[in-house]
């Protein structure tokens, strides 16, 4: 479904991506992990459009979408719930979730995917006309999730979907990912919580420095040692 080949992105003078090849096969949950500065959501900002590659190819549905502005990304099928949620904290819950269907015409669809979001965040719904600024961070989470659903993603790509949230909460992000997955929405996932998204992962890739340096399967990479050690913590 998409595919990056020998792509290479630059920041100035820091080589960020180097030479990434990977695979997201459609209906799976694929994970990227890796340290900051790694390069992951470098790769998921230019998959995107919102990073230029240096050269590569990325791959969508079998034609070359690199260097693609980001709306005709978007409106191609992959849409991205950022780091840090970036909601728009002076609209309703109600208009943020409209706003991630701004390019869309099909009228009776998109209220059948609000049905559907409010459906996954019950709370959503509770909150539709208060401010998204006034939401809790998991409910604010839950909004950027729920907003890019709205735009009828064929990929959903997700970055740092628990940073900043209790324990509690980064186990219903996590339930909702693979309820969105089961749903029949492909994801891509950006996390620092390597148990987690490698737990829920059909497959995954680790990021050393702008490098692929394994991948594998979720539970593989779950028993590697080196994952184990550097990543999960185990001595």
């Amino acid at each position: 479904m998409l595919r990056v080949n020998d792509l290479h992105v630059h920041y100035g003078g820091i080589h960020a991506v180097r030479g990434i090849t990977l695979n997201v096969s459609e209906e799976k949950i694929v994970t990227l992990i890796g340290a900051n500065g790694a390069g992951k959501s470098t790769l998921l900002r230019t998959i995107c459009g919102l990073v230029r590659p240096t050269s590569g190819e990325i791959r969508f549905l079998g034609h070359d979408i690199a260097g693609m502005a980001p709306h005709l990304v978007a409106r191609d099928g992959i849409v991205m719930a950022p780091e840090g949620r970036k909601v728009f904290v002076n609209l309703s819950v109600y208009e943020n979730l409209l706003m991630g269907a701004y390019s869309r015409v099909d009228h009776r669809e998109v209220r059948g995917d609000l049905d559907r979001v409010y459906s996954i965040f019950p709370r959503l719904r509770e909150r539709a006309r208060q401010p998204a600024g006034t939401l809790s961070g998991g409910e604010q989470q839950m909004l950027a999730v729920g907003r890019a659903l709205m735009a009828a993603p064929k990929i959903l790509l997700l970055d740092e979907p628990s940073l900043g949230l209790a324990p509690m909460l980064i186990s219903e992000v996590f339930r909702v990912i693979r309820e969105i997955n089961n749903q029949g929405t492909t994801i891509l996932l950006i996390e620092q919580n390597a148990m987690a998204a490698l737990s829920i992962a059909d497959y995954g890739y680790v990021l050393e420095t702008g490098v692929l340096a394994l991948s594998g399967t979720g539970q593989d990479l779950l028993c590697d040692d080196r994952v184990r050690k550097t990543y999960l913590g185990e001595l």
